[in-house]
């Protein structure tokens, strides 16, 4: 049964073309949305874009059909209107609403229009607008068309557990791989590069089991990569050193590290990095010509205002997360530490000289760490990327930087998406989630979810209980 969806603001500036998303179903938009749109259209974010997009939009419909008061036809059959509120019909609607506050607005109309329609639904992304129309018996649903999945429980882990008979665990040791049985896939779908747990569980009891990554070719699983060391860090548990061998894996060009504070995901890339970086790395692993670093400019909590100084004295604080572990890395590699002069105390000790290293690489070019805003435009070849804090992304934020990708070059996209700053996406939406559910098909990829804290057990109980 055709239906009309009324759309509220957010799904708008979420979703510039969610005009187009609704099949052959009518639209309508009401005029207070068109108020909102245009107290956004100056902005200079996706939010801004979005607004500016959807006018653009309106006014090609426009154009090409009727006037928008009566309804132009949508591509896929329904019409689209613009329709006011009626000035009455505010007088008949709950005190608390009686503002102009555009969200009380938009329910007023629903309020009106659904006396004239009983099958007209709210479209909003803003769940007190949801609980508030559930209030009054209004129809009202969540804009879903973005999600990539519809429960957090069924995100792609990256590993997965498969019992076999114990025969195929021994032929696995004995030839290095296995064609896994057709029965194994009857069950499940397995992804390329995916971690895959064998073991044999016979009467409550878990007997032999293996570790070994699915090829995603001919249903053949190979053993994974084992590194006991990388760049002064040693993997502490499985889910890292899969990570470590997905991060050095030259056929993997765009690898999601997910997982809670303190698991080691930016540690483990920062590391790997420099492992594989001409200049600091071995001879027999350098194969990067340099390291760039960014993150989102997303605050945690309320906002400090504009910051002093140079691009490089205003991006300090964002990337001084980045700089400590960098810092880390690089000193605790160096065999050989500068002495600190003239500094009584010490006992003629060696200290190390933290930042200077780290200045220096940054100077010859091999180390760049920059905000994320200045990405667009350029193409970056055989380097070594990593994203941090990847959950603040929007997901054209995340298109846009993945383009930017040359030849030669390994993107890491690391974040917890529990733990999210940016107010117009949520674990469903984010970019790193989107990025993990849509390269999951593709053997150029790979993803795993960390699970332990290894920064410290305070940090590890913190994270579970706060």
């Amino acid at each position: 049964m055709k239906k009309t969806y009324v759309l509220d603001t957010n799904v708008l500036l979420t979703d510039s073309s969610s005009i187009f998303a609704f099949e052959e179903n009518d639209l309508i938009i009401p005029m207070a949305v068109l108020e909102e749109l245009d107290r956004h259209k100056s902005r200079q974010d996706e939010v801004g874009k979005n607004a500016r997009q959807v006018s653009r939009t309106l006014d090609d419909m426009r154009h090409k059909g009727n006037s928008l008061i009566n309804g132009v036809d949508l591509p896929n059959g329904g019409k689209l209107k613009i329709t006011s509120i009626d000035s009455e019909i505010l007088k008949n609607v709950p005190i608390e609403l009686r503002s102009d506050k555009v969200d009380n607005l938009i329910i007023a109309f629903m309020l009106q229009f659904s006396k004239i329609d009983s099958n007209v639904i709210l479209v909003s992304k803003d769940i007190n607008v949801r609980i508030k129309c559930d209030a009054l018996g209004i129809k009202c649903e969540d804009y879903l068309k973005m999600r990539v999945s519809v429960e957090e429980q069924k995100f792609y882990r990256g590993v997965e557990i498969v019992e076999v008979d114990e025969t195929l665990i021994d032929q696995y040791y004995q030839n290095g791989s296995l064609e896994l049985p057709p029965e194994v896939f009857e069950e499940r779908k397995l992804y390329p590069n995916q971690i895959i747990v064998l073991k044999k569980t016979k009467d409550g009891q878990t007997g032999k089991s293996a570790i070994a990554k699915f090829t995603g070719k001919n249903n053949v699983i190979i053993p994974i990569e084992k590194i006991e060391s990388v760049f002064g860090l040693k993997p502490r548990n499985k889910e890292q050193s899969f990570s470590l061998d997905l991060l050095f894996d030259n056929n993997i060009k765009l690898l999601t590290l997910v997982g809670p504070s303190g698991t080691g995901k930016t540690s483990l890339a920062l590391a790997a990095a420099l492992e594989q970086l001409k200049g600091i790395g071995p001879q027999q692993t350098a194969k990067y010509e340099k390291l760039v670093v960014t993150r989102p400019v997303q605050p945690v909590g309320k906002e400090i205002g504009f910051l002093p100084g140079t691009l490089a004295e205003k991006m300090e604080p964002w990337i001084a997360p980045i700089r400590d572990n960098l810092n880390f890395l690089v000193n605790n590699k160096r065999t050989v530490p500068k002495p600190r002069k003239n500094f009584s105390g010490d006992g003629g000790k060696p200290i190390r000289d933290d930042g200077i290293y780290l200045s220096m690489l940054q100077e010859r070019g091999l180390i760049e760490i920059e905000a994320i805003t200045f990405i667009r435009g350029r193409s970056i070849p055989n380097s070594f990327i990593i994203i941090d804090e990847a959950q603040n992304l929007t997901m054209h934020e995340l298109k846009t930087i993945v383009t930017r990708v040359g030849e030669g070059t390994k993107i890491v996209l690391t974040g917890d998406i529990e733990q999210i700053d940016n107010v117009y996406v949520d674990a469903y939406t984010n970019g790193l989630t989107y990025a993990v559910e849509k390269f999951k098909d593709y053997d150029i990829s790979g993803h795993v979810t960390l699970i332990k804290g290894e920064r410290s057990a305070l940090a590890t109980l913190a994270s579970k209980i706060l």
